[in-house]
Parts: C-alpha cells; structure tokens; sequence
C-alpha cells in the first residue's frame, strides 16, 4: 500500500460514515470498523488503549471493568466476531449478551419478568444447550434475583461473559482467518479506490 498508511488505517476507510481525521498524510476514522464491540482495542488505536489502562488503574479497587455502551458497537464487526464465535463454539456467550441489552431497554415489568425467564431458560439454566460458563458466585446472585427480575438482573453474568469474550475469544479472533481475510479484503477495496 501506498501513501504511508498502515494496513489497518487504511482498511478503516470503510467506517461506514464515521468522523475522519487526517494523521501524517493519512486518513483514519475515530472509530476502529472491525473491532466487535467498537471498544477500540484494536493494536492501530493506541491512544484509546493507554486511556482505558488509564480508567483500569483509576478504578483497580472494582472487581471488573465496566460494559462499553453497546450504541457504540459496530454491527458489522460484531456479525464478523458472532460468525468467529461460531466456529469456536461459542456463539452462545455473543447471544446471551445481545439478549441482556436487549432486557435493559425493556420497561414493561411484566415484559421483563417474559424476558428474564426467557433468558435464564436458554443460558443460564445447567439444561440449556446453549449456557454460558458463570462462576458459582454469579448464578447464586442470578437465582436469588430472577424471582423478582428488573432489566439488570443478569448485569454480573452479562458482565463476566462479556469479560470471557474481550480477554479470550477477541484476540484469537484477532489472529483468526475470519479476520485476516476480511483485513486483506477490505485493504484491497480501499486500495482500489
């Protein structure tokens, strides 16, 4: 590639309408495209990447990091690592977190009390062929809260399988040929054009 411009930055050229900034000569959006969460751990975005070691160090005395807005992901990338959960067998944990965000909008109780159960039947019961792996700990606050469920009963879990996906499957998502082939594809889109 020409121009000076990284591989990936010039993959992003592709945001889908995202703010672009001009850096040496090059173009990159604010927003990585493939990043499945768009929480912008992409290696590209080190900016972002020293400010959340930066939110991590602030808030060490919590036990884990918060959910980025999901607004912010990117549906696209997200397909792309649903499809790479697929084949690892883990589509299940992508599934229970969409169904969770899902949940938090609802405001009808009894719309809530339909969906929790709907969600613990088919992820968090041990007779789902489709459970997620949660600590004891978890599903022992989950039980207690399902008998009177709000929109957040499921925010540890949610959180706990969020924080499975983002330090295991992303990164061998990272390396996987999913991935890689969609790099190679798009750079040869942004190349042409």
């Amino acid at each position: 590639m020409g121009g000076g411009r990284s591989e990936t930055s010039a993959l992003s050229g592709t945001g889908g309408g995202r703010g672009m900034t001009t850096t040496h000569n090059s173009q990159r959006p604010n927003a990585c495209c493939f990043c499945w969460c768009c929480c912008c751990s992409c290696s590209w975005n080190e900016e972002e990447r020293r400010r959340r070691r930066r939110r991590r160090r602030i808030s060490q005395d919590t036990k884990m990091e918060t959910i980025p807005n999901c607004e912010a992901w990117n549906p696209a990338g997200r397909n792309v690592f649903r499809e790479f959960l697929r084949t690892e067998y883990s589509e299940e944990n992508m599934l229970f977190w969409l169904a969770c965000e899902d949940l938090k909008q609802e405001t009808n109780k009894s719309a809530v009390e339909e969906k929790a159960r709907s969600i613990y039947e088919d992820y968090i019961s041990i007779l789902s062929p489709k459970e997620v792996s949660l600590d004891a700990r978890v599903r022992e606050v989950i039980n207690r809260k399902i008998q009177d469920p709000t929109p957040h009963v499921f925010e540890d879990a949610q959180l706990q399988i969020y924080t499975l996906m983002h330090r295991d499957s992303y990164p061998r998502f990272l390396s996987s040929s999913i991935y890689k082939s969609l790099i190679h594809g798009g750079s040869r889109t942004s190349s042409e054009s």
